[in-house]
């Protein structure tokens, strides 16, 4: 068997990353979402001083990066006079927002900075060469990212250099990066390619879709074989964060040293079962989907039809059982709270 580990990715940590060079430059964060707050957040905590936000007129975010103390302006002039422009909308808005905002903007010789590879890696952005561009994906939600930097903590991040125009693209990029609090944890060293095509995969597969079907496949399958909805509810989804938190604080292995006996000889005679030959061909033609462009033409297709698949999927999945059993449990605890606040 291969070594896996025989070429690891390089590791950074904050003192290999000068924070005085992104400190040094006006940034236009392009955004102002569940990414974009957080990374503008950091970096002023960080001690980056001029930080501006670009946003559409009437965008809903306006009011709370205002609040937050950023001046707004939409996203072509937020990028004309920045060293660094940070594209944080969503993925499938980089195309427009570049043909028609961005790109007659940016100034040669300034940096894109992208939190995912998809929009350079497929196309949709085609960046001069006059520019640097370059990866810093911390590995979290934003309000995560936001809280762990605050409590003095960080994520983890994948960083790489895309286009290096000036030289000083690396540098640049590993500040940044730290600036997120990301050397608290650690940066690692990867390419657009790598990270966009693995990124869509493990979302697919793993940590959106396939950890969603195999919860309400396997909740369905409870209740219609005549359980409880609400136990079926507790042992397929309430306690899948519980085992998930384990195994992210302690690996699999180790996970699997602290449950049950019971519970570990089970997972180990069932989960090949249920994750077999099938699962394994599905998992092969969803990562031909993802290098090939496939996904993408599909998603960029949707979008640009106005997202009546994505729009359909959405309201089916608040549609399903397990939702509602969740929501009403929820909403019992949330009143047993309020009760016992209120006598107290």
């Amino acid at each position: 068997m291969t070594d896996i580990l025989a070429n690891p990715l390089p590791v950074f940590h904050d003192r290999d990353c000068d924070l005085s060079i992104i400190r040094g430059k006006r940034v236009a964060m392009i955004g102002y979402g569940s990414q974009g707050r957080t990374h503008a957040l950091n970096l002023r905590d960080s001690g980056v001083t001029d930080i501006v936000v670009g946003l559409k007129p009437g965008s809903k975010t306006r009011a709370v990066a205002e609040a937050d103390g950023f001046k707004v302006m939409t996203a072509g002039e937020a990028a004309a006079g920045a060293d660094v422009v940070a594209v944080m909308t969503s993925d499938e808005a980089h195309r427009d927002l570049w043909r028609d905002e961005l790109a007659p903007a940016v100034r040669p010789g300034a940096a894109l900075v992208f939190a995912h590879g998809l929009s350079v890696r497929f196309g949709l952005v085609e960046p001069r060469d006059d520019l640097d561009v370059i990866l810093a994906s911390p590995k979290g939600i934003g309000p995560r990212i936001r809280d762990l930097y605050e409590a003095g903590e960080g994520v983890f991040c994948l960083f790489g250099v895309h286009q290096d125009a000036t030289g000083g693209a690396h540098a640049l990029g590993l500040s940044y990066a730290a600036a997120l609090g990301c050397g608290r944890k650690g940066i690692l060293e990867t390419t657009m390619r790598d990270e966009c095509e693995s990124d869509l995969f493990g979302e697919q597969v793993v940590l959106c879709g396939g950890i969603a079907e195999l919860i309400d496949s396997a909740f369905m399958k409870l209740v219609e074989a005549g359980y409880p909805a609400e136990v079926a509810w507790f042992e397929c989804f309430y306690e899948a964060k519980l085992v998930t938190d384990l195994m992210y604080e302690r690996g699999i292995a180790g996970a699997f040293a602290k449950i049950s006996n019971t519970a570990e000889y089970g997972a180990y005679r069932t989960g090949p079962r249920v994750i077999g030959a099938e699962s394994r061909a599905a998992m092969d033609q969803v990562l031909a989907e993802v290098q090939g462009g496939g996904f993408v033409r599909d998603l960029m297709a949707d979008y640009d039809a106005g997202s009546p698949d994505l729009m359909a999927r959405r309201a089916a999945l608040g549609r399903r059982p397990i939702e509602s059993v969740g929501a009403r449990l929820n909403e019992a605890a949330r009143r047993a709270r309020e009760t016992a606040a209120n006598d107290d």
